[in-house]
């Protein structure tokens, strides 16, 4: 059934021209695939899947999940709602323009409202192809069919259902529609014509071919961005993996450090005192009965040592610095205090000396002062209990880019032994590994010179302008 024309060639003209213009028109049609490419360009950056609620008219109602996760989306989703509906109102009202009190008028109507009424029951069925969801379709590109038949001017609405039949059928059923709309449009509109015109054959099928190529390269835009979002998700929580590893390994390698180090405080303050207060109490034990006065003072000797562990104790608890540098003074004020107390819990047997040479440009890091104040108690302790010297000296040297420490004695000596290597017959060995493990926190180095009848003489050697190597793990002992 074709539509009824006039004999006014100005009415026949206007009619088949706005048809022809709906059909072939660049500007309009061109316009609503613009649209329909910014949308889908909207939905793959927002990584929505192919049909979401940004991909054509009707999308987001029929994926409104979608939609109401994407404000954007869903409003260009209504833009598109009503621009559908705007061209089915303008159609429907050119119409009766230009053909009023037509006997084809009520239909006309009927199916327009028809049709708007079906486009509207495309929510309440999904979005999925489902049989239902395809005969929807089918009966609505029926419905529009008629509709060009009776009024070319319905052909406006082709864009939209080109849209819709891509994104629920699978790409060849799709393209199979849109080529079938494509050619029924076409047709309607050489019928209309009043001769053969080109622009009619070849406009609607161009347009069509673009709307098609503008929606699928938006889709495949949309599926690779979803790809790419889910690689950096991967890669995220790869990178979050790996904090957390690597921050369980600092931790446990902090925790192993502080360990070895607690182990050297102690050993070179509380056990070497407990070790001196052992020897002298059993000392005064031996001397009680042929000796009082003796004994007498090496049991106050070792109530002076249990006085010094216990101020050594009490600031392991509060802050883990020797309690020699908490007194103030510095390094070379704790120096002194030791040698004097060293001299005086030997009651005469070893005598210890201090000296300090020149002046250093800046304060001693409190790392640096507490490393040397404990490698000279824990090297003295070894020539109290060791060497049989009745002499020792401490050595503390500044220099322009490093501190030097040299402990010496006038004892029996022994056999240095390469660093790392410690002889079997070897009972206590945590004193020395234990001062190279503090020197080689600090960058610097600790070397050994003796040799058995020729005393020993240990240096601490430790840089000012360099960088701290890592702490190391290794058990000392």
């Amino acid at each position: 059934m074709v539509e009824h024309r006039s004999g006014s060639p100005d009415a026949e003209g206007a009619e088949g021209s706005g048809v022809s213009g709906a059909a072939a028109g660049g500007s309009r049609v061109s316009g609503s695939a613009a649209e329909a490419s910014g949308t889908a360009r909207s939905a793959a950056e927002g990584s929505e899947v192919p049909g979401s609620a940004a991909q054509g008219p009707g999308i987001a109602a029929e994926g409104s999940g979608n939609a109401g996760s994407d404000p954007d989306a869903r409003w260009l989703a209504l833009l598109m709602h009503a621009a559908f509906f705007l061209l089915l109102g303008a159609s429907l009202t050119r119409f009766l323009m230009r053909h009023p009190g037509e006997d084809r008028t009520p239909w006309i109507i009927a199916l327009s409202t028809t049709l708007a009424v079906l486009y509207l029951l495309g929510p309440v069925l999904g979005s999925r192809p489902t049989p239902r969801r395809l005969t929807w379709l089918g009966v609505l590109v029926v419905v529009w069919m008629v509709l060009v038949v009776l009024a070319p001017s319905f052909a406006w609405c082709a864009v939209p259902l080109f849209y819709t039949g891509l994104r629920i059928l699978p790409p060849r059923a799709a393209l199979a529609l849109v080529a079938l709309l494509t050619v029924f449009v076409v047709a309607a509109q050489l019928r209309l014509a009043d001769g053969f015109d080109p622009n009619l054959v070849l406009a609607p099928p161009a347009v069509a071919a673009v709307a098609t190529a503008v929606f699928v390269h938006m889709q495949r835009q949309a599926v690779r961005q979803r790809e790419l979002a889910a690689r950096q998700r991967e890669l995220i929580d790869d990178l979050l993996r790996t904090r957390r590893e690597l921050a369980a390994t600092e931790r446990r390698e902090g925790t192993l450090a502080e360990r070895q180090r607690l182990s050297m405080e102690i050993h070179d303050t509380l056990a070497q005192g407990l070790s001196s207060q052992q020897m002298l109490l059993q000392a005064a034990d031996r001397t009680w009965s042929a000796d009082p006065d003796a004994a007498r003072r090496h049991v106050r000797t070792a109530t002076g040592i249990a006085e010094r562990n216990l101020a050594e104790a009490r600031r392991f608890v509060h802050d883990l610095a020797p309690a020699d540098l908490a007194e103030g003074g510095g390094l070379e004020a704790a120096l002194h205090a030791l040698a004097a107390r060293e001299s005086a819990q030997a009651e005469g047997a070893l005598t210890v000396h201090c000296h300090v040479e020149g002046t250093p440009h800046a304060p001693l890091p409190d790392r640096v002062q507490s490393a040397l104040l404990r490698i000279a108690q824990g090297a003295l302790a070894n020539v109290r209990e060791h060497s049989g010297a009745s002499a020792a000296g401490l050595t503390l040297t500044h220099l322009d880019d490093r501190v030097v420490l040299d402990i010496g004695d006038n004892g029996r000596g022994f056999t240095a032994e390469p660093e790392g290597v410690r002889g079997a017959r070897t009972v206590r060995g945590h004193g020395l590994p234990a001062m190279r493990a503090r020197v080689r926190q600090l960058g610097g180095t600790l070397t050994i010179e003796s040799a058995p009848g020729e005393g020993t003489v240990l240096s601490a050697e430790v840089p000012l302008t360099t960088v701290p190597l890592p702490t190391t793990t290794e058990d000392p002992t």
